[in-house]
Parts: C-alpha cells; sequence; structure tokens
C-alpha cells in the first residue's frame, strides 16, 4: 500500500543512497536491507520513496533510496526530492552509486553532493560489467582525487556489499572522516559565493548549506524557498558563474581520466 514520507522524522543513523538511474542503485539497497524495507510517496509528490534498515555492529541505520537523478540542479520532481532530502535531512552519511562503465558521467552528481557534506562515501558499482568492457578503475587513486572514500561493488553478485557496509559504519562513527576536494570555482564566482554566504546564513540559520544555497543561486537554480530574495546579489556575476558550473562539469572529465584505465593499458 502507499503512503506519503514526510521530510523529518527519520530513525537515525540515517543513510541516503544517491545516484544516476541505472546505476544499480536499487540493488544494491534490497541488498543491503533485504525484506526489511517499505516503499511509499514523498508528501505532495508522486515520486516513491523507499526506505528500509540494515544492522552492523548491533547499530541499527536506516537507509532511504533515493530518486535516480542525474544531478541536484531542481530541474524535475526526482532532483527536487533528492536534493532537499541531503540538504533538509542532513543524512549521517551519503552513498553515492556510480555506475564503473561510465563513470565520468556519474562524478557530476558526485561533486554536487560533496559541495553540500563531507560525510559522502562514493560506491563504484557493476565493476563486473566494467571487467567484461576491459575497463579497470583504481580505488585508491580515485579516493585521493576526491577525497572521500570509494568501495567497488557487484551489487547482483554481492561482491564488495560487506565493504560497503562497514565503510558506511566507520564514516558515521567518525573512524573515517572523509576531505572532500571541492572545486574553485575561479576569482569571480569565489568573490561572489563569498559575498551571498553571510546573507544565506542570516537568513537560514545554518539549516542548509551556506555554499550549496549561493551556487544554486548563482547557477539560476531559485527552487529552495526563500532563495529568490536573495538573487538579486548574485545578478552581477551571471556570466561568470556559467563557466563555474562548466568547470565543474569538466573537473568531473579530468579526475574521471585519471583512475579508470583499459586492460589495453590505455585510459579510458
Amino acid at each position: 500500500m502507499d503512503f506519503f514520507i514526510p521530510y523529518g522524522n527519520f530513525p537515525r543513523p540515517l543513510v541516503a543512497l544517491a545516484g544516476n538511474p541505472n546505476t544499480g542503485k536499487s540493488t544494491i539497497f534490497n541488498a543491503l536491507t533485504g525484506l526489511k524495507q517499505h516503499t511509499g510517496n514523498w508528501t505532495g509528490k508522486t515520486v516513491t520513496l523507499a526506505q528500509g534498515s540494515f544492522f552492523y555492529n548491533n547499530i541499527k541505520f536506516c537507509i532511504v533510496d533515493l530518486p535516480g537523478t542525474y544531478s541536484l540542479l531542481a530541474n524535475s520532481p526526482e532532483e527536487e526530492v533528492a536534493r532537499n532530502f541531503i540538504l533538509l535531512q542532513k543524512p549521517d552519511v551519503i552513498v553515492v552509486i556510480t555506475d564503473a562503465t561510465c563513470l565520468e558521467r556519474n562524478l557530476n552528481l558526485v561533486l554536487q553532493v560533496m559541495e553540500i557534506t563531507d560525510r559522502i562515501i562514493v560506491c563504484v558499482n557493476l565493476i563486473d560489467e566494467a571487467k567484461k568492457k576491459g575497463i579497470f578503475v583504481d580505488e585508491s587513486i580515485l579516493s585521493k582525487e576526491l577525497g572521500v572514500p570509494v568501495i567497488l561493488t557487484a551489487a547482483r553478485t554481492g561482491l564488495g556489499l560487506q565493504e560497503l557496509k562497514e565503510m558506511i559504519f566507520k564514516v558515521y562513527s567518525g573512524k573515517i572522516k572523509p576531505s572532500p576536494q571541492r572545486i574553485n570555482y575561479g576569482k569571480e564566482v569565489e568573490k561572489a559565493i563569498a559575498e551571498l554566504i553571510p546573507f544565506i546564513e542570516n537568513k537560514f540559520s545554518g539549516t542548509i548549506n551556506p555554499r550549496w544555497a549561493a551556487l544554486s543561486i548563482i547557477s539560476g537554480d531559485y527552487s529552495i524557498k526563500d532563495l529568490e530574495e536573495l538573487v538579486k546579489k548574485s545578478e552581477n556575476n551571471r556570466e561568470e558563474s556559467t563557466h563555474g558550473l562548466f568547470k565543474r562539469y569538466n573537473c568531473g572529465e579530468n579526475i574521471r581520466k585519471s583512475p579508470v584505465h583499459s586492460t589495453k593499458g590505455s585510459k579510458i
């Protein structure tokens, strides 16, 4: 039976699974939760939510499978739900599921989540399919480039899932503290961000990440309630802001090229 899920009152510790469509995210969710899950809709949305739980080291983790999305720019109901959950719920751990066969495309979402929170794990799934295509992902290099833990999985066979649970526990408990390598968008954009942050902090009193909110304003995404009144502060920086967004994508391309190789010895 369907029901509606509010944006509050999720049990803790809370883990969110984010990722592009068709990365095996729901397969990982099902493998982690087994039968301990239920589905419904977000309040006022037709977007489906799946919520479940798993135990590790005698701790019961609540885990939410967010809608598959290519970005957090709120261009669709799915993107809006995923973004609002990450911003407002502040999960204890966010696992971003990526596809090893097309890692570059998936890194755009990874970089956006890294702007919001430090408590992130990158899960590179479908490594079995990547192997068939002669693609090898070096998780240690990728982790160093991003500044966050990276776990390789093949969810359909269960490969890497125990390691993923262990890493979720370590990030939650503070045994491992990710240090995301956030992008510098250039002098003009960073100046605009710095000018906006005090207004955002004053308006929202720490309820949302001020740097992310500033980037949203600069990129033209005013869908977060009450952001639009701050938009005038960034109007003189709109051209530089667009350049910054392109830099975000290009950074993903450069990161992806370093740790991903074909078995023939050439970089993919």
